[in-house]
C-alpha cells in the first residue's frame, strides 16, 4: 500500500489503499529517520558528494564494500539469482522473466466450487460471489497435501475491493467531473461476499496448476462467516454488543491484507485498514473516542453502515473492537469457525510470518501499517509439537507480544507489552492485559517504541536468525539531514534484523539498513543498492517478501507508478549476501495499475504464486490512457482482455518452462 499524492483523480476504496493519512501516531517518540540519521551520521565513514554521503549514511558498511567490489569487476560475482531480467517498463500486460511462463491461476469471479455458477461481471449476486474466488486477492500461501510437491491448498487473502472496477454503470462523468453512484444494498451485498479470503485445493498436472473444483477442503471465507474470539481479550465487556453479548463471536474478516502459514499448516489473515469500514460518530467523553481516533476510526470509505448497523460506530460502538487482529483459520477442516487470536494485539495488521525458534517456541512478526507505527512480534508461551497438530491449535492464544525499539548504535529491544510491566498498568488506563491488547497502540506510545516508516511485511529467516522489514514510504518526514536527504522519504527501505544469538525468540538484536529504496542514478534520491544493480533492477516502495527455501530473498512492491518511477510494480530477487548484496534484479511486473502482493513459493522452487492486486486502478499518468481508469473506460482489461470482461484481479503461477528452479 502506497502514499503517494498526485492530482489525479482516486476513487474512494482506492484512497482507503493508498493510506495517505497523515499519520495517527501522537507522540513525541525518536522516529526511525532521527535514529538513522544519529546512527550513520556519526559514524561517517565516508566524505565527498552528497551522494556518496547519502549512500554511507543510508547503507551498512558490507554492502558498500560489495557495491565497490561490484563496480571494479563489472559485475557482482555470487549472486544466489540467476534469470534474464525484464524490462522495467509501464503498459498493459504483465511480464515475466525469459524462459519461464506466467500463467493465470484464479480469476475474481472464478468458480471455487463445481457447482459454482459461471461468472458473469453484469449480473453479479451475493450467492454467486459466496461460491467464487474474491476480490483484489493479497497474501497466497500454500499448504502441501501429504507432503506433495505438485498438490496442496492455495489460501488466498480478498482485501478489499474497487467499485468503480467491480460494477457497471456506477460511474459517470459530468462536467468534467468523477461522480459515483450511491451504494445499494445489493452491491454492499456482493462487496462484503468478496472479502476474506479462499481455501482451494490445486494440483500440478503436465507442468500446469489447475484449481480442483470439487475438493473437499474449499471454502470461501466473506465479511459475514461466523468466528470465534479468542485469547485474552475474548469476552472482554469493550467486545460485547447488541448482537454477540457474549464477546466472543463476530461476523466476518475484513481488509485481509498479508498474511502466513503456520508451521503446522493454518492459515493466517491480518486485518489491516478497518478503518475505513465504519461510519457515524461518538461523543468526545465516550471511553472509545480517543481508542478510534488512534486508529482512524471511522473513515467511511464503505457505506456498508446504510446497510447494517454493527459498521456505524453511533449504534454499535464496541464493533470496531472486534476487527483489527490476526485470524487463524484450520484449512483442514471446513465446517470450523475462523478465530481472532487477539493475543497478537489489535492494529492494522499487514502479515504474520511465522518460524519455529531454536527451543521450540513459534515467533511471529508483525508490521502496523501506518506512517509512525510501529514493529512488533509474538512469541508463543507453548511450544510447536511437531508430531501433534492438534497440540498446536491454540499455541497463539498464550504468549508474549513485543514491540521494537531501535537504537541509534546499531542495536535493538523488543519490549515486552505484559499488563503490570512498567507503565502498562491500571494507572495509565490498562486494567488487564485484554486493554493492552485493544489499544495496542497506545500501549506501544507508552513504552516509547520507534515510529517506523509504514511498516508491512516482515519475513523471517530461521536459518539465519535474522528477518527483513519491509517499510514502504513515509512522504511526511519533514527534516533532511545527511542520511536523509530527501524531505519525503517517498520509496521507502529495507531494515535486516539480526537477532542476538540467531534465536528469533531473543529480546534483543542488532540492526542494518539493506537497501534504501529509489533510483540510484538521481544523487539526490540516496538509493543504495548495489551499483551492479541495473536500471531496470533498482524499486521503490517495498511491501510484501519472501524467504525461499534456499534462503532469498524476494521483495515485491506497491506504489510505482508511470509519474513517480517510469515502473509498475513488480517482484524482485534481492540479494541479501557476500559480493552481491544489495543487488536487485526485475524478475515479473504486473499490468497498469496492479500492485503486486504474494509472493509464495513452493518449497521445492518449481512455482512461484504471485497476487496481481487491483490492475486497472489508475492510468490517467499513463500515456496509453491519459484518463481515470472504471468499468467501462479501463486502462486495462487484463488478463482475459475481452470487451465482455473488466478488468479482474488475479492469481498467477510462475513456472520454468524447463521445469526446474525458480530464479537459477
Amino acid at each position: 500500500m502506497n502514499d503517494q499524492n498526485h492530482s489525479r483523480h482516486v476513487f474512494r476504496t482506492s484512497q482507503l489503499e493508498n493510506a495517505d493519512g497523515p499519520g495517527l501516531n501522537p507522540t513525541n517518540n525518536r522516529t526511525m529517520g532521527e535514529i538513522i540519521a544519529a546512527r550513520f551520521s556519526r559514524r561517517g565513514f565516508l566524505r565527498g558528494s552528497m551522494a556518496a554521503t547519502a549512500i554511507s549514511a543510508t547503507v551498512s558498511p558490507i554492502a558498500l564494500l560489495a557495491a565497490d567490489d561490484a563496480h571494479a569487476q563489472e559485475a557482482v560475482e555470487g549472486s544466489a539469482f540467476n534469470f534474464p531480467e525484464v524490462k522495467a517498463g509501464v503498459d498493459a500486460d504483465h511480464h515475466v522473466a525469459e524462459g519461464y511462463d506466467a500463467d493465470v491461476l484464479l480469476r475474481w469471479g472464478d468458480k471455487v466450487f463445481a457447482d459454482a455458477p459461471e461468472f458473469d461481471p453484469a449480473n453479479q449476486s451475493q450467492a454467486a460471489q459466496e461460491r467464487q474466488f474474491g476480490y483484489n486477492n493479497d497474501f497466497v500461501g500454500f499448504i502441501p497435501l501429504e507432503g506433495a510437491d505438485d498438490h496442496g491448498l492455495l489460501v488466498v487473502n480478498h482485501e478489499y475491493t474497487n467499485e468503480h472496477l467491480m460494477f457497471p454503470g456506477i460511474v459517470t462523468i459530468k462536467d468534467g467531473e468523477i461522480e459515483l453512484a450511491a451504494a445499494t444494498e445489493d452491491r454492499v451485498n456482493i462487496e462484503m461476499a468478496a472479502h476474506g479470503g479462499t481455501v482451494i485445493e490445486i494440483r500440478k498436472t503436465d507442468g500446469k496448476w489447475q484449481p480442483v473444483l470439487d475438493g473437499k477442503l474449499n471454502r470461501r471465507i466473506t465479511a459475514r462467516t461466523p468466528m470465534e474470539i479468542s485469547g485474552p481479550a475474548a469476552g472482554h465487556a469493550r467486545l460485547q454488543t447488541n448482537a454477540d453479548p457474549t464477546g466472543k463471536e463476530v461476523l466476518g474478516t475484513i481488509n485481509n491484507c498479508a498474511g502466513g502459514v503456520t508451521p503446522w499448516g493454518t492459515y493466517i489473515m491480518a486485518e489491516e485498514n478497518i478503518h475505513g469500514y465504519f461510519m457515524g460518530t461518538l461523543p468526545e467523553d465516550h471511553p472509545e473516542t480517543a481508542n478510534y481516533e488512534r486508529m482512524g476510526i471511522p473513515e467511511e470509505s464503505y457505506a456498508w453502515g446504510e446497510f447494517e448497523d454493527r459498521f456505524d460506530i453511533s449504534k454499535e460502538p464496541n464493533e470496531p473492537n472486534r476487527f483489527g487482529w490476526v485470524v487463524e483459520v484450520d484449512v483442514m477442516d471446513p465446517e470450523s469457525r475462523p478465530k481472532k487470536r487477539t493475543a497478537l494485539g489489535r492494529f492494522k495488521h499487514e502479515g504474520a510470518e511465522s518460524a519455529v525458534a531454536a527451543d521450540g517456541r513459534v515467533v511471529f512478526y508483525l508490521g502496523d501499517d501506518e506512517r509512525f507505527d510501529y514493529v512488533y512480534k509474538f512469541v508463543t508461551a507453548g511450544k510447536y509439537n511437531p508430531d501433534d497438530r492438534a497440540a498446536n491449535m491454540d499455541l497463539l492464544d498464550a504468549g508474549t507480544l513485543y514491540v521494537a525499539r531501535f537504537d541509534e548504535d546499531g542495536t535493538m529491544e523488543w519490549l515486552p507489552m505484559t499488563h503490570g510491566e512498567g507503565v502498562l498498568t491500571a494507572e495509565n488506563g490498562f486494567e488487564s492485559q485484554a486493554d493492552i491488547l485493544i489499544e495496542t497502540r497506545r500501549a506501544a506510545d507508552l513504552l516509547e517504541a520507534t515510529p517506523m516508516d509504514r511498516p508491512e511485511d516482515i519475513e523471517p529467516d530461521a536459518a539465519k536468525g535474522k528477518a527483513y522489514v519491509m517499510l514502504t514510504n513515509n512522504t511526511n518526514r519533514e527534516e533532511a539531514n545527511a542520511a536523509n536527504p530527501r524531505v519525503e522519504n517517498a520509496f521507502g527501505h529495507i531494515i535486516e534484523i539480526s537477532e542476538d544469538g540467531g534465536d528469533l525468540a531473543a529480546t534483543s538484536g542488532r540492526w542494518e539498513i539493506l537497501v534504501q529504496c529509489g533510483d540510484p542514478s538521481i544523487a539526490e534520491v540516496g538509493a543504495t543498492f548495489s551499483t551492479a544493480t541495473t536500471e531496470d533492477g533498482w524499486f521503490g516502495m517495498p511491501d510484501n517478501c519472501a524467504v525461499d527455501s534456499d534462503g532469498r530473498l524476494w521483495v515485491t512492491t506497491d506504489g510505482n507508478t508511470p509519474a513517480d518511477t517510469g515502473r509498475t510494480d513488480g517482484l524482485w530477487a534481492l540479494d541479501t549476501e557476500g559480493s552481491a548484496r544489495g543487488t536487485s534484479r526485475l524478475f515479473y511486473r504486473v499490468p497498469v495499475g496492479a500492485e503486486m502482493c504474494g509472493p509464495c513459493p513452493t518449497p521445492d522452487l518449481t512455482t512461484f504464486f504471485v497476487a496481481v492486486q487491483h490492475p486497472g486502478d489508475g492510468g490517467d499518468d499513463w500515456e496509453g490512457h491519459g484518463r481515470p481508469s472504471y468499468y467501462e473506460d479501463l486502462s486495462t482489461r487484463w488478463p482475459d482482455f475481452s470487451d465482455d470482461m473488466p478488468v479482474r484481479p488475479a492469481v498467477v503461477a510462475i513456472t520454468k518452462q524447463d521445469g526446474g528452479k525458480i530464479g537459477a
